[in-house]
């Protein structure tokens, strides 16, 4: 079986990375790269080392999408991706943007201040956080692909708020992100002089990815939820570690702890469930994979969870394949074998 994919947005990082990955996919061939800031430019001259793409030449979102296609990968910036998949039927698709990740149309308008284009639309998406939902994602035809800092922070949450080891109310997220966070065009504050030897809070109240994070929360949780985030820019390229803390239920020993989250991962393997070693970004470089752990702090009543991630890869093009894969019936982990980049 050879799955026909056009990739839009394939000149930006995540876009990048999605033509890496599938470049080497024994089953998944893409016949089509868009990017509207290099449309007649051969994709060799941005990415000469890959193979039978890098023969393409770039085209035009619309030229993508009117070829004859079975998945459309989106890796577009907010906003852009509403208008293009508002009928039915037509290919599968993975949007790793954020405009199909909230199901309720009022909540996106909160959160990104403005209307959704097509809010009837939301309920025939699923929310791609694989590990959660993968019956859900093979039985799609629609995938919205979470965002990088939710799906470190959910990864290392979810496990220990299903079991009732920690409370809904009072979470707190710190986490840091690499430069590649904010895509090629990242703007002010992502340039070289401003990120190298530097580290900055930013968002701190009102990041988009708070929305996410407590309508997947809420859902475990089974009430509406609160949680404090507050990203970090630092300066690497790519990776995120996400530290959460959150109040433990009256009772709780750390090895309740400990057995939730590998009891939640044991089959799963994409996640490393590290027991007397926190996770670090760098030994996830390239990869699909995660590491999770969590600590109880007996002293203060409460959990320390830690999530850690490429941003680019199970943060975005990894998990879109990763859901790709079981939208079409291929085996989960297929092009999806990379070993870390070190050092």
């Amino acid at each position: 079986m050879t799955v026909k994919a056009v990739v839009l947005g394939a000149s930006g990082f995540a876009g990048a990375e999605l033509l890496r990955i599938l470049d080497r996919h024994p089953d998944i061939r893409v016949t089509a790269a868009a990017a509207s800031s290099n449309v007649g430019k051969p994709v060799s001259g941005a990415y000469p080392s890959l193979g039978s793409v890098s023969k393409l030449t770039f085209v035009t979102v619309a030229e993508a999408l009117a070829s004859d296609v079975d998945l459309v990968f989106a890796s577009l910036p907010h906003n852009a991706s509403m208008g293009l998949f508002a009928g039915e039927g037509g290919p599968k698709v993975v949007d790793l943007g954020g405009d199909h990740r909230l199901a309720d149309a009022a909540r996106y308008e909160e959160w990104f201040g403005q209307p959704h284009a097509h809010p009837t639309t939301l309920s025939s998406w699923v929310y791609g956080l694989t590990e959660f939902h993968r019956d859900r994602v093979a039985a799609a035809h629609r995938v919205a692909n979470p965002g990088c800092y939710p799906t470190a922070s959910l990864l290392a949450l979810h496990p220990l708020l299903s079991a009732g080891l920690i409370e809904a109310e009072g979470i707190h997220i710190d986490a840091k992100s690499g430069v590649s966070g904010a895509g090629r065009a990242g703007g002010e504050g992502f340039d070289y002089c401003s990120a190298n030897e530097n580290v900055s809070a930013y968002a701190a109240t009102g990041h988009k990815h708070i929305a996410e994070i407590e309508q997947e929360l809420a859902l475990v949780a089974g009430r509406e939820t609160r949680v404090s985030f507050v990203p970090h820019l630092v300066p690497m390229n790519r990776g995120i570690l996400a530290s959460c803390s959150a109040q433990a239920v009256s009772g709780v020993s750390a090895a309740d702890l400990t057995e939730a989250l590998a009891g939640a991962y044991r089959s799963e393997a994409f996640i490393r469930v590290l027991d007397d070693d926190l996770p670090r970004t760098k030994r996830l470089s390239g990869t699909n994979l995660a590491e999770v752990a969590v600590r109880f702090d007996a002293r203060t009543g409460r959990v320390l969870a830690f999530g850690a991630i490429d941003n680019l890869g199970k943060g975005a093009a990894g998990q879109a394949v990763q859901n790709a894969n079981l939208m079409f019936g291929l085996p989960e982990a297929a092009g999806l074998a990379d070993r870390p980049l070190l050092p």
